[in-house]
């Protein structure tokens, strides 16, 4: 039962959607670090559900540090974070007990936990969980900030609508994180936001891909071979529910390319080691080369849908239909951004700290 990630920082998640609380713990934090509780505040933000394009359910998710923290800054031991779960309606589950929501994991967590999981609002699977990634990934982030490291994801594209590329301006990567649906192409996003009521008012879902772009991180980051870079960034974002693609540069695109192409050129810049494209993303024999971190995942549409669908009640092993009721997400991909920011920032400080040492953050 595995429900941490990391090796030098650590963190450990518990809880359920419809539980008293969900949380994590994280270990291997320096000592000193000052904790920035409003602008936690701000990344928590931008994981909630507002308007017409989110469930309705929509928690206060206050962030409570319980240990590891005194006079606002880290004390070096295990940092807990709990949320309370205020908003939950385990009445809408009831009904649907036993029965296998298409694309959700409801079957597989019948046969892993042998029927004594918590399948109110997917139990342990459900979303809710990315809440206290997010509450631990904004501490993450302000610890790559202050050593000039700043990670910014777009929407980069919603149900075939494409956002402008990045540009490389740095400036235009950190507005992105002042907004809650993050485009650079304003009017693109308000294209992609028709699409997603659009699919809401059908009773359906839509899906699209996260580009994360990470500048400032320095070669020699990560390990060849098992422990990559890609590999523990990967292994990061396939934990957050929903995303089923992860590619880094160019990814897939270099199958259409020759090597004459996709090979990233080495260039002397103001006495510094540069490459004239990134098909790469950042990366070369899994240890970051100086570039920017490109990073894309595939976001699934919203697997619960008022649509009809025929499905198996797995406790009685009848074919039965299913209309899901109750307050679910036309799209959770805008929401998603923030956790993968998080996750990202993770194992980032992660890596960093295996090769620079843990007192390297308060230098």
């Amino acid at each position: 039962m595995k429900n941490t990630l990391g090796n030098q920082l650590t963190i450990t998640l518990f809880g359920e959607s419809h539980g008293e609380m969900i949380g994590c713990v994280m270990d291997g934090l320096p000592a000193g670090l000052e904790i920035d509780e409003v602008f936690i505040e701000e990344q928590m933000s931008k994981r909630k559900a507002i308007g017409s394009i989110s469930t309705s359910r929509n928690e206060e998710d206050v962030v409570n540090i319980v240990s590891g923290v005194y006079d606002g800054k880290t004390t070096g031991t295990p940092l807990t974070i709990i949320i309370a779960n205020e908003k939950q309606r385990s009445d809408d589950y009831e009904k649907i007990s036993g029965i296998a929501r298409p694309s959700h994991a409801d079957y597989v967590a019948e046969v892993k936990y042998s029927g004594y999981q918590d399948y109110r609002g997917g139990g342990h699977f459900s979303g809710r969980l990315t809440a206290p990634i997010v509450a631990a990934g904004s501490i993450a982030l302000k610890m790559l900030s202050s050593k000039q490291i700043e990670i910014g994801t777009h929407l980069s594209e919603i149900y075939g609508i494409k956002d402008d590329n990045f540009n490389g301006d740095v400036v235009e990567l950190c507005k992105l994180n002042d907004k809650y649906f993050a485009v650079f192409n304003d009017e693109i996003g308000r294209q992609m936001v028709r699409v997603i009521e659009e699919a809401k008012s059908e009773g359906d879902s839509v899906g699209g891909v996260l580009e994360t772009i990470v500048i400032g991180l320095e070669a020699g980051i990560g390990e060849p071979i098992f422990d990559s870079l890609e590999g523990l960034i990967a292994h990061g974002l396939l934990s957050i529910g929903g995303v089923k693609g992860v590619e880094f540069g160019s990814g897939f695109g270099l199958a259409k390319m020759r090597g004459s192409k996709a090979n990233d050129s080495w260039v002397m810049e103001n006495d510094m080691m540069k490459t004239t494209s990134n098909h790469s993303g950042g990366i070369n024999g899994g240890i970051s080369n100086g570039m920017p971190l490109v990073i894309k995942t595939v976001v699934k549409p919203t697997s619960s849908i008022s649509k009809p669908q025929s499905t198996v009640n797995f406790k009685t092993n009848e074919t039965v239909q299913i209309e899901i009721s109750g307050r679910h997400d036309p799209a959770i991909i805008h929401r998603a951004r923030v956790v993968q920011d998080s996750i990202i920032a993770l194992v980032l400080v992660d890596v960093i700290t295996a090769r620079k040492g843990i007192e390297w953050w308060n230098k």
